[in-house]
C-alpha cells in the first residue's frame, strides 16, 4: 500500500505537470525534451503502480531505471547550448555523443547484454555520477541565469543523488534495497515543485558553456570522489562475497577508513593545490587569454620610438597593463644600488629615498634567486622567503605587492614593483607566476632593444661628427695647399698686379671654406644638404681648372666647350671634380696628360670624363681599396678620403662613378650624373 500510493501520487502529478508543458510557449530543443522526459516519468511511475501489466523484479526495474536515465540525460544535454537549428544536428553533436554515451551504455547493456549485477549496478552508479557532473556545470555556466537554473539543478541533483546512492548501496550488497525504491515515489513528488519553478523562471533552456578552470577543478574533484567511493564500495563487495563473521565489521571500517581518508585528503591544502595545478596546467587554463594579451602587448610596444626617452615608461605601463595594476615603479641597478627610471603615480605616495633605502635586500635576494616576490605572501608566510634579510622591515611598511626582477645575461638589470587597487589584486599563483615571467621576457628585450637602439643613435652621432671632421680635415689640407702655392711663388711674382689679384681672390675663397668648416664643427653636425640650382658644368669645370688646377702641373686640358646644364649642389660638385681632376694631376708626370671631356647622354644624362697617362692602377687596387675610406697611397700626405666622398656624393646624386685604368698606361673616370638632378 505505502509502495503503490507514492508511485501512484507521482504518476498522476507528473501527469498534470505533462498537459501544463503543453500549454507552455517557450521553445527549443530543451522544451521538448523535457516534455518527453516528463511522459518517460510519467509511465515510469505506471509501471512500478502495475497499471502497465510489466514484470517487476530487480532485472525489469534495472531496464526501466536505464531508459528514464538515458532521457533525463538527454535533456541535461539540450540545456548546454542555447538553441538547435534541428534535433539531427544536436544529437550529432560531439558533445552530445560524449555525454550520451555512458547512458546508452547502461541502457544497452540493460536490454540486450547479460551482465552480473554487481557490474550493472556499477555502470547505474556511474551514470548517476555523470549526471551529477553535468548538472554542476550547467549551475556554474549559467552565470547570470544561476537565479533561474537553481531549482532545475536541484531537482535533478537531487535525484541523481538518490539514485547514486541506491546503486552504490546496491553494488556493496549485491542487490536493490527496496526500501530504497518504496521511498523513490515519494521523492519524485516531493522535488517536482523544484521542477515548477524552474519551468516559471527559465526564459531560454539552454546555456552557452565553456569550459573554465573552476568547472574542471570541482567537476574532477566530484568525479574523484565518486570514483574513490565506488572503489570502497567494491572493496566492501569483496569481503562480503568472502563471507564469515567478521564481514559486517570490516565492511563497517572500510566506510569509516574510507570517508576520513576522503576527508582528510580534501581539507589538506597542498593537496587541493597540487590537484588544482595540475588540472588547470595540463587540461585547462587559463585566467588569461594569452592570444589577446600577446597582441595588446605588442600594439603597446610597437608603438614607441625605442630611441626616445620613454622606453622605460611605456615598458612599465606594459608590465602593469598585462596584469592590470595601477601603479608601479621601474628601477634599474647600478651596481649595488639602483636609480628609478620610471614610475606611475596613483593614490599611492611614494618616498622614492626610502624606496631605494628599502629594495637593497631585495635586490640582493634577487641576484641569488630568480624569485617573482609577492609581499602579500612574504606577510603571511616569511618562511618562503628565508634568505631574504630585514623581511621585518618589507613585512612593516613595503608600498608595493609584487616585485618582478628583469634579468640580462643572468645577471640582474632591475626591478618592476606593481600593485594594485583592492579590487583588481590578484594573488600569485603558479599561472600569474609563468605569466608574468613570459610578460617580462617580452618586456626585457623591448627594453635592452630600446637601450641599444639609443646607443647606436648616439654612436651614430659621434661617427658621423667623426666623419664630418674628417672631411674638414680633409678640406684644410686643400686649402693649407693653396695658401702654400700662393707662398711659394709670392717672392717670385709679388710685383705682378695679376698675382696680387688673383691671391686676394684665392683667400677670399680659402676665408670662406675656413667659415663653413668652422660652423659644422661648432654645430657638431654634418652639413645639411644644400637645395640643387642649375649649373653649367663646362663652364664651372674651366673656371675651376683656370683658377685651382693650373697652378700644378700637367695642366688639364678641357676639350669641351659646349655648355651643358644640370641640377646639383654647386660646392660639392667643385670640391668632387677638383679632387678628380689633382688625383690624375698627382699620379701623372709633369709631361704627361690630363684631359676632360663633358657631353650629354640620351639628353638625360651628363658624362664627365676625366682622363690621364699616368701610373694607373690595378683591377685589385680599384676593387679593395680606391674608394675604402681612410686608405691611401700617399702616407701622411693623404687623408685617403677624397675618391670616398666623390662616390658617395654621386650616389647621392643618382649618378655613377666608372674607372678604367691599367697599369703603367694611365687612368680614366667616368663620372655620370641625372641632369635634371635628384629631389
Amino acid at each position: 500500500m505505502f509502495f503503490n500510493l507514492g508511485y501512484g501520487l507521482s504518476a498522476a502529478a507528473y501527469l498534470l505537470l505533462l498537459l501544463m508543458l503543453f500549454a507552455v510557449r517557450k521553445a527549443g530543443m530543451a522544451k521538448y525534451l523535457l516534455i518527453f522526459a516528463t511522459l518517460t516519468t510519467v509511465l515510469w511511475s505506471a509501471v512500478h503502480l502495475g497499471v502497465l501489466n510489466l514484470a517487476l523484479g530487480q532485472e525489469n526495474l534495472l531496464k526501466y531505471d536505464a531508459i528514464r536515465q538515458w532521457v533525463w540525460m538527454l535533456f541535461i544535454a539540450a540545456c548546454l547550448r542555447n538553441q538547435f537549428t534541428s534535433f539531427f544536428s544536436f544529437v550529432g553533436r560531439p558533445e552530445t555523443l560524449a555525454i550520451m554515451l555512458l547512458p546508452s551504455a547502461v541502457l544497452l547493456t540493460s536490454l540486450f547484454v547479460w551482465l552480473p549485477s554487481t557490474w550493472q549496478f556499477s555502470l547505474h552508479t556511474l551514470s548517476a555520477l555523470q549526471a551529477l557532473v553535468l548538472l554542476e556545470v550547467v549551475y556554474r555556466q549559467a552565470d547570470k541565469e544561476k537565479w533561474a537554473f537553481k531549482p532545475l539543478v536541484l531537482y535533478l541533483g537531487a535525484l541523481s543523488l538518490f539514485d547514486f546512492v541506491t546503486y552504490a548501496n546496491a553494488t556493496m550488497v549485491n542487490q536493490l534495497s527496496w526500501n530504497f525504491f518504496a521511498a523513490r515515489g515519494y521523492i519524485y513528488l516531493a522535488l517536482m515543485p523544484f521542477l515548477v519553478l524552474a519551468i516559471r523562471r527559465i526564459q531560454h533552456w539552454g546555456i552557452d558553456i565553456f569550459v573554465s578552470r573552476e568547472v574542471v577543478l570541482h567537476s574532477t574533484l566530484l568525479l574523484v570522489a565518486g570514483l574513490y567511493l565506488m572503489a570502497m564500495a567494491l572493496l566492501g563487495y569483496v569481503v562480503k562475497y568472502l563471507g564469515g563473521s567478521w564481514s559486517l565489521p570490516l565492511q563497517m571500517a572500510l566506510v569509516v577508513v574510507s570517508l576520513v581518508l576522503l576527508i582528510s585528503l580534501f581539507m589538506s591544502h597542498q593537496f587541493r593545490n597540487s590537484i588544482k595545478v595540475f588540472i588547470t596546467k595540463h587540461f585547462y587554463a587559463n585566467q588569461f587569454d594569452y592570444r589577446a594579451e600577446w597582441l595588446n602587448l605588442t600594439k603597446r610596444l610597437s608603438a614607441v620610438d625605442q630611441t626616445s626617452d620613454s622606453v622605460y615608461q611605456t615598458a612599465l605601463d606594459a608590465y602593469l597593463a598585462g596584469i592590470g595594476y595601477a601603479q608601479g615603479c621601474l628601477l634599474k641597478v647600478k651596481g649595488e644600488r639602483s636609480e628609478i627610471v620610471a614610475l606611475t603615480e596613483g593614490e599611492l605616495i611614494v618616498n622614492t629615498e626610502s624606496l631605494l633605502k628599502d629594495i637593497a635586500p631585495v635586490l640582493s635576494f634577487c641576484r641569488h634567486k630568480h624569485w617573482i616576490i609577492d609581499f602579500d605572501e612574504l606577510r603571511a608566510q616569511p618562511g618562503l622567503y628565508e634568505d631574504l634579510t630585514q623581511r621585518e622591515t618589507l613585512m612593516r611598511s613595503f608600498p608595493y605587492q609584487l616585485a618582478v626582477p628583469i634579468y640580462q645575461h643572468d645577471s640582474l638589470w632591475g626591478l618592476v614593483l606593481m600593485r594594485a587597487l583592492e579590487p583588481d589584486k590578484r594573488s600569485l599563483n603558479w599561472e600569474l607566476r609563468d605569466y608574468l615571467g613570459a610578460l617580462s621576457d617580452q618586456i626585457a628585450n623591448f627594453i635592452f632593444h630600446g637601450e641599444s637602439s639609443k646607443a647606436l643613435a648616439e654612436n651614430a652621432q659621434f661617427a658621423a661628427f667623426n666623419r664630418m671632421s674628417a672631411f674638414v680635415v680633409h678640406d684644410l689640407k686643400n686649402v693649407l695647399a693653396q695658401i702654400n702655392l700662393i707662398l711659394s711663388n709670392a717672392q717670385q711674382h709679388k710685383s705682378n698686379p695679376e698675382f696680387i689679384e688673383d691671391t686676394f681672390e684665392t683667400l677670399e675663397y680659402t676665408q670662406e671654406r675656413m667659415d663653413k668648416m668652422l660652423k659644422q664643427l661648432t654645430n657638431k653636425k654634418v652639413e645639411a644638404k644644400q637645395s640643387l640650382q642649375r649649373l653649367d658644368i663646362v663652364a664651372a669645370i674651366a673656371e675651376l681648372i683656370e683658377q685651382k688646377c693650373c697652378a700644378q702641373l700637367p695642366h688639364p686640358r678641357l676639350k669641351s666647350h659646349q655648355a651643358l646644364e644640370i641640377k646639383i649642389d654647386t660646392d660639392k660638385f667643385l670640391n668632387v671634380m677638383y679632387h678628380l681632376i689633382n688625383n690624375a694631376q698627382q699620379a701623372t708626370t709633369e709631361s704627361g696628360q690630363v684631359e676632360l671631356s663633358v657631353e650629354a647622354e640620351d639628353s638625360e644624362w651628363a658624362q664627365i670624363r676625366i682622363k690621364d697617362d699616368g701610373t694607373g692602377m690595378s683591377q685589385a687596387f680599384i676593387q679593395q681599396r680606391l674608394f675604402k675610406p681612410f686608405d691611401t697611397t700617399k702616407g701622411n700626405a693623404g687623408m685617403g678620403i677624397g675618391a670616398y666622398d666623390a662616390k658617395q656624393f654621386i650616389d647621392e646624386c643618382g649618378g655613377d662613378i666608372m674607372v678604367d685604368s691599367e697599369v703603367g698606361k694611365g687612368t680614366e673616370f667616368i663620372v655620370r650624373l641625372p641632369i635634371n638632378g635628384k629631389d
